[in-house]
């Protein structure tokens, strides 16, 4: 870190301590070349995640509407709001993990489903019926022998 004095690149950490409930560390260095004392910051940096859109837009990435089309899906169901926020969580670490500035909404989709597959079926059809868009009952049937058959 640069002392904002003499601009010496060489500094110790005399100090470190957590604030803002622990987001943010402020840290008291000393230059060793002038010895006089200064304040800094370190904080997360979060790069905006861009969802491409099927139409080709692009949008900041919502983990609300992800909760939402969840909450739709499980309407009803033995599903508890505990495990859709976990549910939300993973997908949501998912994306941030794979370093990607953008994934598309069809990706994030395939996370959805697999996610409502592991918690209710019912919830995971009715999912999948307005995620994939069934134009009749023949791929809705096909999508449930997919499923009678895993």
């Amino acid at each position: 870190m640069k002392c904002p004095f003499c601009f010496v690149t060489d500094s110790k950490v005399v100090d470190s301590r957590p604030t803002d409930e622990g987001t943010v560390i402020r840290r008291r260095r000393e230059c060793t070349s002038c010895g006089k004392r200064f304040t800094t910051y370190e904080k997360i940096e979060y790069l905006p995640i861009l969802v491409i859109k099927k139409d080709g837009r692009r949008e900041v990435f919502d983990s609300n509407k992800i909760m939402s089309g969840l909450l739709k899906a499980c309407e009803k169901r033995p599903v508890s709001v505990r495990d859709l926020e976990t549910a939300v969580q993973d997908i949501e670490k998912q994306i941030y993990n794979s370093l990607e500035q953008e994934v598309t909404s069809q990706k994030i989709g395939e996370m959805v489903m697999e996610k409502l597959r592991e918690l209710d079926e019912v919830a995971y059809v009715r999912f999948a019926s307005v995620y994939r868009q069934f134009k009749d009952i023949n791929t809705f049937m096909e999508e449930l022998n997919k499923l009678l058959n895993e």
